[in-house]
């Protein structure tokens, strides 16, 4: 059963000993970010887990971070596959999207707040980067429409709190919310806004794809779903938001209101700079009677952040390449789980037709993604295995022959920290691209034969020796052996 409401993921998370429960109070300020960097820091991606903080000093309602992407296991859960499944989940949700539905009476409206009502610290913000960052932080889905397509996006836009009823919201040039409030603002009109906390899983993870601007963003997490997703016009602006969320703060961005935004810890692991970002005005907050607050935690990777990213990014570009680009050989695609909405390191397994084929499908994906770096291997090496990936770069990599670089790449100053210049200029960036295809033959693999191996397998546990789980790297091998 798809999961109706984020509660639902939760309980199942904490079924399967990847969610932990914090009962003392904590301190909004600085407790909840530093434990989520302590783990995503110090913890293995497979042992990671999300939190729960039941009390959150100042609020009445608990906090959660870190359960979507704690780890490739918590995300495969969310989309109720195995983690070798998801590819294959994102790429059939964005081939058969589901259209939403309309409700006209939505949980998320159970309670309403507006006037003197709406107050942002009644919600447990966390400060994310404590020390550091300018204020607590709203790090949620955004929803905005453009006023002359009249269709809706949904993105990932860091929102910096700086009252009860106004933030200044991460809208820089070139995103797709930046061009939907600009296409109210642009015609002296204030356009609609509201931040959608803690919706259904689906909704989060398809907020995160990089996909062509008006593409609806909720029809994709229907697709994932399984189901379509139910919207409610909010209490107060033109929008229609998720009516499962947990709590939708609703607001407006007036033409000429502007405020400084930042700093702000970036994904790629530094201090992003102060820049001059539009501002919001709440109008109300709506939520449930019993409501839980979710908040992604990003800065350092990896981050719950850049492990969603990553991983919804690679079934997106999978499905660009096999499907809308026509390269039916390519298996899989892989991003390293530091992926942000750009830079990142992304590796493609396919089978080449002709020579030059991997560099080509390489160049290919550098040019239509942000990602920095591409590496393309043969079907059988296991891409999520960096031993493997390692391997095929030592045997099949010759750098003078196998190696693209693309220069004179333009990556916005702040968010690609190796192009920043002395005295603040802005530097051209680049990419590289990696066809570490076997270009011939090279002979059989220096292994014992499948039946020999399989034979040795038998007596390794009859002589007792330690158990362990077969990697997909040595049975990839063993098949060809």
């Amino acid at each position: 059963m798809a999961y109706e409401r984020m509660k639902d993921f939760l309980v199942e998370l904490e079924r399967r000993g990847k969610l932990r429960r914090i009962s003392r109070p904590v301190d909004r300020a600085w407790e909840p970010a530093c434990l989520a960097k302590w783990m995503y820091q110090a913890l293995p991606n497979d042992e990671r887990f999300g939190l729960y903080f039941d009390h959150v000093k100042g609020s009445a309602i608990p906090l959660v971070t870190g359960a979507l992407g704690a780890s490739t296991q918590t995300y495969a859960a969310a989309l109720e596959v195995e983690p070798d499944g998801i590819n294959d989940k994102l790429v059939q949700a964005l081939l058969k999207p589901i259209a939403p539905r309309t409700v006209t009476v939505a949980p998320c409206q159970e309670v309403v707040h507006r006037g003197d009502e709406v107050r942002l610290g009644d919600l447990p913000i966390p400060t994310w980067t404590p020390g550091k960052d300018a204020a607590p932080y709203i790090t949620s889905i955004v929803v905005t429409r453009d006023a002359h397509g009249g269709f809706q996006n949904l993105g990932v836009y860091r929102t910096q709190v700086l009252d009860d009823r106004s933030v200044v919201v991460n809208l820089s040039p070139g995103r797709h919310g930046y061009r939907c409030v600009h296409s109210y603002l642009d015609q002296g009109k204030p356009a609609p806004i509201a931040w959608v906390i803690a919706a259904e899983p689906a909704v989060h993870l398809a907020t995160v794809a990089n996909l062509t601007y008006g593409t609806d963003e909720v029809g994709f997490a229907g697709g994932l779903k399984g189901g379509p997703i139910d919207l409610v016009k909010a209490s107060s602006v033109d929008l229609m938001v998720p009516a499962a969320a947990e709590i939708i703060i609703e607001g407006e961005v007036l033409p000429g209101e502007t405020a400084d935004e930042g700093p702000f810890g970036e994904f790629a692991g530094f201090m992003g700079p102060v820049g001059e970002r539009p501002r919001a005005r709440i109008t109300a907050i709506t939520h449930r009677r019993d409501p839980i607050y979710y908040g992604l935690t990003s800065q350092m990777p990896p981050s719950e952040s850049t492990v969603i990213q990553s991983l919804t990014n690679a079934g997106v570009i999978l499905k660009l390449l096999r499907h809308d680009l026509g390269e039916s050989t390519v298996r899989d695609v892989y991003i390293d789980l530091t992926f942000g909405g750009l830079l990142a390191h992304g590796v493609v397994a396919m089978t080449p037709r002709h020579p030059g084929h991997g560099k080509r499908v390489g160049r290919m994906l550098a040019d239509l993604t942000p990602l920095k770096r591409v590496t393309v291997v043969d079907a059988d090496v296991d891409i999520r295995d960096p031993t493997h990936v390692e391997w095929a770069m030592n045997s099949c990599f010759n750098p003078v022959r196998d190696t693209v670089i693309i220069d004179d790449v333009y990556f916005p100053l702040y968010m690609d920290p190796s192009i920043r210049t002395t005295d603040g200029s802005l530097a051209p960036g680049s990419k590289m691209v990696i066809d570490a295809t076997q270009k011939i033959d090279a002979g059989s693999f220096s292994l014992p034969p499948r039946e020999t191996m399989m034979r040795a397998l038998d007596l390794w546990r009859e002589l007792g020796l330690p158990e362990f789980r077969i990697p997909r790297r040595a049975w990839l091998r063993i098949e060809r052996s």
